[in-house]
């Protein structure tokens, strides 16, 4: 039975996230707060080790029943959208401080998605709208109200 590349990426990948655990499972707990600070970077690497074992399952349940594939069955690289999608984020890392947190995120997560799928009715632009400032209202209600994490305010903006 062989390993294909998502196979050694997902073990690479479940690795990581268990030395990880093991490490937040080690961390101080605040007798004040009863979540710790290792809480939630053990569900998130919980998550991740569980995906990275699905894909090293995945992937050899792929080459058990794979057929040799002719060349031209290989997937057409797109490294045009490789290299927009580090521009828009490089352009989000340099606005944030700037526009803050909330203008930024709404900015990004639109520019991204029409990006890597580009909406051809007024309807997919509404969804597009909608996901991105939905988006940005969650993450900005979860992180700065619910968890108190104070998120970058914008020079430009104020907030």
């Amino acid at each position: 039975m062989s390993i294909g590349r998502d196979g050694i990426a997902g073990l690479v990948l479940l690795v990581i996230s268990l030395v990880l655990l093991v490490q937040s499972f080690q961390l101080p707990s605040l007798p004040i707060v009863p979540v710790g600070p290792g809480f939630y970077p053990a569900i998130v690497l919980s998550f991740m080790a569980a995906a990275s074992a699905l894909m090293v399952v995945q992937d050899l349940l792929q080459h058990r029943a794979a057929v040799p594939a002719a060349p031209s069955d290989a997937p057409k690289r797109n490294y045009r959208t490789v290299v927009i999608a580090f521009a828009i984020a490089a352009a989000y890392v340099a606005l944030l401080p700037l526009l803050g947190f909330r203008i930024a995120t709404v900015l990004f997560v639109g520019a991204m998605q029409a990006a890597l799928e580009r909406p051809r009715t007024a309807r997919q632009w509404a969804v597009l709208a909608t996901v991105a400032l939905g988006a940005s209202v969650l993450s900005y209600l979860v992180f700065e109200r619910y968890l108190l994490v104070l998120l970058p305010r914008g020079a430009w903006t104020g907030f």
